[in-house]
């Protein structure tokens, strides 16, 4: 396996994952990416889109909007399957967990989503797009981005077409 790193990954954001993948011995370089942060060059139609927490999801749903859209329709285009994969951490594990959670936005503006929103829009990309959606903790996220895009997210009862 060797993993592409798109170059608008911060090196110094991901070091928690370019170590995993230099102790497990995965192959990886940078270079920029169409769709998603990571790719297998050995079958780059499954993709995975990193997320650091839930507000930077709120971020890319709500101000970002027409750019993450974007990238969704262009993978559809290019028959490319997406994963999102968010490091929120311990309190959110599956995407009926999202609905609980509280956006510490809420105190600074009535207008920030909360979970319950941001469930049903997540819902809607995993429909509309076809994405998959996946939650971990932050020194989990090489180990899991290998594990998807080893298994391309059949492991998770993803059947991938072609």
């Amino acid at each position: 396996m060797t993993i592409q790193i798109d170059t608008r990954e911060k090196a110094e954001k991901i070091k928690h994952i370019t170590d995993y993948f230099d102790q497990a011995k995965i192959k990886h370089f940078r270079s920029k990416l169409a769709v998603g942060d990571y790719i297998d060059m050995d079958f780059p139609r499954y993709a995975i889109d990193r997320k650091k927490n839930l507000l930077e999801v709120c971020q890319n749903i709500c101000q970002g909007h027409e750019r993450f859209k974007n990238e969704l329709e262009l993978a559809n285009e290019l028959g490319i399957r997406m994963a999102l994969l968010i490091e929120h951490g311990n309190a959110i594990k599956t995407l009926n967990d999202v609905r609980y959670w509280r956006n510490p936005r809420k105190k600074i503006s009535p207008y920030a989503l909360d979970g319950a929103d941001v469930y049903k829009i997540l819902l809607t990309i995993n429909k509309k797009y076809g994405v998959d959606i996946y939650f971990c903790n932050k020194h989990q996220t090489g180990e899991k981005i290998a594990e998807l895009l080893k298994y391309r997210g059949e492991t998770y009862g993803i059947k991938i077409g072609g």
